[in-house]
């Protein structure tokens, strides 16, 4: 850990707390728009922990995770550094909406560049103002276009450092997922910082559990870094799957789930019917594999070839 983190030209040195807002752009209205970051250093040496939620301004359970953690002081560490990002997507927040105005999806345009597209000047200033002075990350998402994702921390398993951190965690289900081209995490990744990321609930909704779930993860990682101590251990077992299948509609109409996330699932199983509106026809869902329900979609109105349903399959020990 440095004897200062340098942000926006301001130096925090051990000991510190600041709060440091990045501009980013203005508003058509000439409004300005910064991405505010919350700095809380130890006096002792330690690990540089991120925590960045609203990387699409529509999921609404991470910014409540990062912002409840910093409101609460559950963040200040006792070693090292904690760097917390509570939304970095302002502008899709004030629309409502996953990307930025101009429809780009932030997380698909790093690394980004100083003159580019408004995302992927959000994607610049964050791989070059933050990820040079971090160790790892926990990045906080949800499911989006009305689909839940049952609370899953997703890492790459054939790292060992990854398991180490995931069994840390210790959420009810680690995912296996590669890494996306234009990504944070694999950006970060090619420079050597592992980002987690942790799902739970859907777009535009809170998730209380889910909410709960990421705090009270997130703590446990601090534990295990040497940040934080007293943490409660958590007394679940952690299931890991390697790989997960969607199941599509074969059929237009209304979808009525008879099983929730986290339900377990057999091969052949009914896992709901598709109807038409009109009371004529009714359809089964059955379940292509064995495994384990980790995202649904919640809207009853479906269109042939519509994802419906998430299945983490592949369950092994870790």
């Amino acid at each position: 850990m440095p004897e200062y983190i340098a942000i926006n030209g301001r130096k925090i040195g051990r000991g510190e707390t600041a709060d440091v807002n990045l501009n980013v752009a203005r508003l058509p209205t000439y409004t300005p728009i910064d991405l505010p970051v919350h700095i809380l250093r130890s006096r002792v040496r330690g690990p540089v922990l991120l925590l960045t939620g609203g990387l699409h301004g529509d999921e609404i359970n991470g910014i409540e995770i990062v912002r409840r953690m910093i409101a609460n002081r559950l963040v200040q560490p006792e070693k090292g550094t904690v760097i917390a990002l509570p939304l970095v997507n302002i502008y899709g927040f004030i629309q409502n909406s996953r990307g930025v105005p101009d429809g780009k999806d932030i997380n698909r345009s790093f690394p980004g560049s100083k003159s580019g597209s408004l995302a992927k000047i959000v994607a610049y200033t964050l791989l070059n103002e933050i990820i040079p002075k971090i160790d790892l990350g926990i990045d906080f998402h949800t499911g989006g276009a009305s689909r839940a994702n049952f609370p899953q921390l997703r890492c790459t398993l054939e790292n060992p450092y990854h398991v180490e951190i995931a069994k840390a965690f210790a959420p009810p289900v680690v995912l296996d997922s590669r890494v996306i081209d234009k990504s944070f995490r694999k950006e970060a990744q090619k420079r050597k910082k592992s980002i987690f990321v942790y799902e739970t609930g859907e777009a535009h909704r809170l998730d209380e559990k889910g909410v709960r779930e990421g705090i009270e993860g997130t703590l446990r990682v601090m534990k295990h870094l040497g940040m934080k101590s007293n943490i409660p251990e958590v007394k679940r077992e952690t299931e890991f799957y390697y790989k997960s299948a969607w199941v599509r509609a074969r059929h237009a109409g209304l979808f009525q789930p008879s099983v929730v996330l986290g339900d377990p699932v057999t091969r052949r199983q009914v896992l709901g019917r598709i109807t038409d509106p009109f009371g004529f026809e009714s359809f089964r869902v059955v379940a292509p594999t064995d495994g384990r329900v980790i995202g649904l979609n919640n809207s009853p109105v479906v269109h042939k070839g519509d994802a419906i349903m998430h299945i983490a399959t592949s369950k092994e020990s870790v």
